[in-house]
């Protein structure tokens, strides 16, 4: 066939297909990226409107005609300063994290056992008294917090941030317990057996043989529990009233907010430098979150 030939009526239908579908094929990647980064962007807008907040000076924040994402006047750091000199947020963020660390410990030390009995042993009351456990997260905690506040006085711990110690893993461990249900369901039970065959004790062969594979759900423990500890407002906001007890939750608000004066700049700034470790951590163990949530959710 000479270079003149008209192209056969096959190979000019089969050479339009192509660059249709490769037409269509761009076409649906622009669109699906352009959905994503729209998405994206309309996710991230309250976290880049309080950074911008942050270190708007007062005329620019109140002015009504100012846009809320751009600096109408120059962009000032004395309400972050602020936070740190004139405020107790140091302090805060420092009982915030040990008090997550201890309850997330608590956690995993209760949690992770009660979670291996429901799941392997055969008991007939295992299914009903997982649910029973699982009910208990669901009770309000505005329901609960007189009848707890007598424990704490009775442990002597009103006004000490070791009350929320004692108090948060009632929240933390019900749901926990239930994640780790549905997770160490998934885990064959051939291979705890084979190691109890090679010499392990039952505890032994959960330690060394599950507990490992159940390591994306033992993230997903952590992390939600370390967040609701982080976030809960009502029991902090019952059990702990000095100010060197008080954690993020409450005792940013109080610290900035005085009667009708709301420090605006210095909460988002407050919001800000919560909210950048947490997303950090979270998206070095995202992978591994998801996988805890979404196989913890389908097993058993």
């Amino acid at each position: 066939m000479s270079a003149l030939t008209p192209p056969l009526p096959g190979v000019a239908e089969a050479a339009r297909l192509r660059r249709t579908y490769a037409a269509r094929h761009v076409a649906s990647r622009v669109g699906t990226y352009t959905a994503a980064i729209l998405a994206a962007f309309l996710c991230a807008a309250p976290f880049l409107w309080s950074m911008v907040t942050a270190f708007k000076q007062n005329r620019d924040l109140y002015n009504p005609a100012n846009n809320p994402l751009t600096f109408s006047r120059p962009a000032t750091p004395d309400h972050v300063t602020y936070l740190f000199t004139d405020t107790s947020f140091l302090t805060f963020a420092w009982n915030t994290l040990w008090v997550g660390v201890l309850v997330v410990a608590i956690t995993l030390l209760l949690g992770l056992p009660a979670a291996y009995a429901l799941a392997r042993l055969d008991r007939p009351w295992a299914g009903w008294f997982g649910v029973a456990i699982f009910l208990v997260y669901l009770v309000p905690p505005s329901l609960l917090f007189l009848s707890l506040s007598r424990i704490v006085v009775a442990f002597g711990l009103q006004d000490s941030t070791w009350s929320l110690v004692l108090i948060y893993p009632t929240i933390t461990i019900p749901v926990s317990i239930w994640l780790l249900i549905g997770f160490l369901k998934g885990v064959p039970r051939d291979i705890e057996e084979q190691a109890m065959v090679d010499g392990h004790s039952r505890l032994g062969a959960f330690w060394r043989a599950v507990v490992p594979l159940a390591f994306p759900g033992v993230v997903a423990v952590v992390v939600f529990a370390f967040t609701l500890t982080a976030s809960e407002f009502i029991y902090a906001l019952s059990f702990v009233s000095p100010t060197a007890d008080k954690v993020i939750s409450t005792g940013v608000p109080t610290e900035l907010v005085r009667g009708d004066v709301f420090f605006w700049q210095s909460l988002q700034a407050a919001t800000v430098l919560v909210a950048v470790p947490i997303a950090i951590v979270f998206n070095l163990f995202l992978d591994r979150f998801i996988a805890g949530f979404t196989q913890g959710a389908v097993k058993g």
